[in-house]
């Protein structure tokens, strides 16, 4: 036996090349086995069909889309109200998680037993039946359109939906000035490092006057006014919509309360107690010296359940809201590419997955101690 066959580097080489040389040919033989049995039912394999009429209509798009659109277009509005759902939830999420969590710890009796239930019941009962559930309560036991009664001026609630006002042509004047508002942030605070400059200006007066500038004019309001078997005018959220975002939120944010809790519980007390015997009160105290610390502890697992949330959007499909994995089911009834159909799903889900994990590294190593172990 030849020398080299002794080397224990040479061995362990020789073990990963063969276990990637027999997930290649597992890869190729399945690719393979798949074209064959495409070609037999003469079903040509490709994207080419993105650009062919889709023939079916989608009930909820943000962009422009008809029957006569190509499935390349029914993707966009797909992936556009996959995002939609994502970013709301994952906001709502986190803002009730963080206040349940907080509740949890809390000194006062009934709000840490209340805190306790929620996690409890929301966290032990299946997200799919949770999805139903809201579903069915909002589409069976909300009043029909003709019945429904105004609340707080022109807002209502009804089995078709939320209704309520909204300003005429905002969303691209609100893009605009969110990354305006966005890029002068990041560029006074790198000046202000930079300069050692410690005047910090209010939030509230900086938003305000950035909408002001790039909007011009006054908004203009359109409230929701019955006409003939449905209301017209201002924006609506539909049963659909508000069933997902309901059972995503109430289901994710049980964990994220978990998660919170032992972030602010792994703070030693005596820190707290130092800051109140500094004078600080309670809010400050955990603002300034709780808070900044418990999220070292709490970024690693809330980007999992941030993850968690978007991937379970997919669930929409049982209550039939217009999410990405429904659009691609659709389009698969209808030209039978099945595999090209699955790849752009799984591919879309994994981009959310990585661009998410990569944003909160990010902040994670912007929050960490210098020097600790990450």
């Amino acid at each position: 036996m030849p020398q080299i066959f002794y080397s224990l580097a040479f061995r362990r080489h020789l073990l990963q090349f063969s276990v990637l040389g027999i997930v290649a040919a597992l890869f190729w033989f399945l690719i393979s086995n798949a074209i064959t049995n495409l070609s037999e039912q003469r079903i040509a394999s490709g994207f080419d069909f993105l650009f062919t009429e889709a023939a079916f209509d989608i009930g909820e798009s943000f962009i422009e889309y008809s029957s006569t659109s190509s499935f390349l277009k029914a993707f966009q509005v797909g992936l556009l109200n996959t995002l939609l759902v994502a970013l709301i939830g994952n906001i709502f999420a986190v803002f009730l998680g963080t206040f349940i969590g907080m509740a949890r710890v809390s000194s006062n009796w009934l709000i840490k037993k209340v805190s306790d239930v929620y996690i409890e019941t929301f966290r032990n009962i299946p997200l799919l039946l949770q999805l139903f559930f809201w579903y069915v309560l909002i589409s069976e036991f909300l009043p029909s359109v003709r019945e429904a009664e105004p609340y707080l001026g022109s807002v209502f609630l009804t089995q078709r939906g939320l209704y309520f006002p909204f300003p005429q042509n905002i969303l691209e004047p609100t893009a605009i000035a969110l990354f305006a508002l966005i890029s002068l942030v990041m560029i006074y605070r790198k000046w202000r490092k930079s300069n050692r400059f410690d005047f910090k200006p209010l939030l509230l007066p900086v938003v305000l006057g950035a909408f002001v500038l790039i909007f011009g004019r006054p908004l203009e309001f359109t409230s929701p006014m019955l006409a003939g078997f449905n209301f017209e005018g201002g924006a609506s959220i539909t049963p659909e919509l508000g069933a997902l975002l309901l059972g995503l939120v109430l289901y994710t944010a049980a964990f994220i309360a978990e998660i919170v809790r032992s972030g602010i519980e792994s703070i030693d007390r005596g820190q707290v107690e130092a800051g109140m015997s500094l004078g600080l009160k309670p809010p400050l105290v955990f603002q300034f010296i709780v808070l900044p610390q418990a999220m070292r502890v709490v970024v690693p697992p809330l980007t999992s359940q941030l993850l968690n949330l978007t991937k379970n959007s997919s669930l929409a499909v049982a209550i039939g809201y217009p999410d990405l994995l429904n659009v691609s089911n659709t389009a698969l009834n209808q030209t039978g590419q099945a595999v090209e159909c699955i790849l752009i799903v799984m591919l879309i889900y994994l981009s959310f997955s990585l661009l998410t994990s990569l944003v909160m590294n990010i902040y994670n190593k912007k929050t960490a101690i210098p020097g600790e172990a990450r």
